[in-house]
Formats: structure tokens, sequence, C-alpha cells
């Protein structure tokens, strides 16, 4: 053998066949870099085999901010998938071949859009028996590694990382100097501890589509939804929901129900006197508060069902198609869909704990 080729096998032999959590960050940066895997292999001192498996077990599926969908190397969750098979090496999967489990797991979660901690809290309401017991965590790390065959991690409500709140208490909204801020507002409404304090927000149709959107009204205590179809994003449009509200439950009752909206600064709500004015009685119905603007944590529990809507609804939905019958069944799912706040509860059935009327 010529001294080039020793020198060649030995350069060779010395390459790394193990990849640390740091280099999975160096390969996605490379990678974003245009660096093509034989040259990445170089600068990093990995075997080109040990590396093509590596970006091909790391490469998910992603979509970008016009729904258009690609595939991507990710440091963590490669990171991830090494750390699943690493603390699995050696152990049976928990789950063994507890078939009837398998299959309600994905039932749940691909056809009820039901997160792995509340199918088990579904399960555990319903006093469902099987042979096998997971945690949600586990669930998350099957569905995470692919062993479902009929589930995924695509099928699960899309993960966020959390932000900083943004502090913005000093900050007046132009278009709605008139307003009555949320600093106005009663302190004990944030403790969550009397009913019929409310939050309001809109989901809204693709853009260049329809003009029809949802109106969602979210109970800050119990976390009930009401979602109501409504024809444009006009203020006369929120007035006229919040009309039909009032003639369903009766003003008295709507008083009762309704004490305070809060809502952010869009042009949808900016009628404050015909949100708050009462249709059928004198004097005020509800009384209206507005965020600060760009402060959306300020309405954080319309946020998150907000999310839950969209796992049936997703961003670019024309809502001109969709029919009430079908949003009358989001609501009732959001308000039968068992919560961890609420030990396992739906919102329904903790309401009805605590004796409040429908």
């Amino acid at each position: 053998m010529s001294m080039k080729k020793k020198k060649e096998k030995s350069q060779k032999e010395k390459l790394k066949k193990y990849i640390t959590e740091r280099q999975r960050y160096e390969i996605e940066l490379l990678l974003k870099e245009k660096y093509t895997l034989p040259r990445i292999s170089k600068v990093l001192g990995i075997a080109y085999h040990t590396l093509w498996h590596e970006v091909k077990r790391g490469t998910v599926k992603q979509i970008d901010t016009h729904l258009r969908e690609f595939y991507a190397y990710r440091a963590d969750y490669a990171q991830m998938v090494c750390d699943n098979s690493m603390s699995n090496r050696g152990r049976n999967l928990k789950i063994g071949s507890d078939h009837e489990l398998a299959a309600y797991i994905e039932d749940m979660v691909r056809n009820k859009k039901y997160s792995p901690e509340a199918l088990l809290r579904h399960a555990e309401n319903e006093n469902l028996q099987f042979a096998t017991r997971l945690c949600y965590k586990t669930i998350y790390n099957y569905l995470d590694a692919g062993l479902f065959l009929n589930a995924s991690v695509d099928d699960l409500p899309v993960k966020r990382s959390v932000k900083k709140k943004k502090d913005d208490s000093s900050s007046v909204a132009l278009n709605n100097k008139k307003g009555r801020s949320i600093e106005e507002r009663p302190k004990d409404i944030l403790e969550r501890k009397q009913y019929g304090h409310w939050e309001m927000d809109t989901v809204v149709s693709a853009k260049n589509t329809g003009k029809s959107c949802l109106l969602v009204l979210s109970e800050r205590m119990t976390r009930e939804e009401i979602v109501i179809k409504i024809k444009d994003k006009k203020s006369s449009s929120v007035v006229h929901a919040l009309n039909m509200l009032e003639k369903k439950y009766g003003s008295k009752k709507f008083r009762e129900k309704f004490k305070t909206i809060t809502c952010d600064n869009g042009v949808e709500f900016l009628n404050q006197a015909g949100i708050e004015k009462s249709r059928y009685t004198k004097g005020n119905r509800t009384t209206v508060y507005y965020c600060h603007p760009y402060s959306s944590y300020e309405r954080g529990t319309n946020e998150n069902i907000n999310r839950m809507i969209r796992r049936f609804f997703p961003k670019g939905t024309n809502f001109d198609t969709v029919t009430k019958e079908q949003v009358a069944m989001v609501e009732s799912w959001i308000n039968n869909y068992p919560r961890k706040i609420f030990g396992g509860l739906s919102s329904r059935l903790y309401r009805e704990g605590l004796q409040i009327p429908a």
C-alpha cells in the first residue's frame, strides 16, 4: 500500500462516528449556508456515512409563512431523537402489545384533536380501562419517535416557544384614545374567582378570500367558550351578534352572565357604546375594557382557546364556506375538552359542579 493511501486511511479512521449536541447545531448552520455533506464532513471531522444518517434522521417537514411545506434539518429535533433512542436502548416499549390502547391514542390524537394529556383525562373520566398505563410524556415521546402507525407529531397542536411578555403598560392605541383601558378594570378580575368576566376576539378568514369570521368569547374563570359566525369584521356585525345573545338569554340574565368584556383595539370592537348598551332595556348590559396595544397576553384565555379553534379551522380557512353547524360542533368540542387546570374536568362539567346555569 502506497504512503498516500495509508495516509488517507489513517485520516478516515480518525473521523468521528458519533455526533455531539453542539455539532448538530453546527450542522444545521452549515446546511443553511448551502454546504454540501462532504464539505461538512471535512469541516467538522465527522465520518460521511455517520453524517448522512444524522441529516436523514433530523430532517422534518416545516411550513413557511406562505403555508408552503418544505423539509429541513433541525438540530433540536435531531437531539431529541437521539435522547429518546438512548433512553429506550435496551428496554421494551411500555405500550408493548396493547393494541387497544394504541388504537385509542391514535384515534384521539388524529381524529378527535386531543393532546396526550387530554386523552388520558378523557379515559379517566369515561372509566376506560387498558392493560397498560402510560403518562402523557411517554405518549409525546412515542409520537416524536414515530412509533404509531396512524398518528404522528404532525397531528398534535403546534408547539410554540414561550415569549417574554412585552411591557406596554404606558402605550395607548392611536385609534382608540377614548376607550376604557384595562388599567381601570377591577383588580380582582385577575384572580378568576367570579363568573361573568369574558374576553372577546375574532378569528378571521385568509387574506383575499371571504369576509366572514368568527366572534369568540372566552369566560376567564370556567373557560366557557361561545363561538359565533358573523358576516364580516365590522363593528356593526359584532354589536348585532351581542344583540342576538341578549335576546337569547334575556337582558337580566345577560347582565349576570356578561359582567365585563375585555377585548383588543381592533376596528370591530371600537363601538364601545353599541357593545355596552342594552337593546331591550334602559342602561348598559355590560362593561367593556380595552387591552394595551401589542399585549395579547392580557387576553390569555382568548389566545389559548383560539389555538384550539385553529385545530379545526387552520390559517388559510375561508369562513364563507364554513357552516353554522360546523362552528357549533367546534364550540361544543371546546366546552367538553378535558382540562388539566380543572383536574381533568371539561369546562361544562366544571360549571355544572359550581352550579352555574348554562
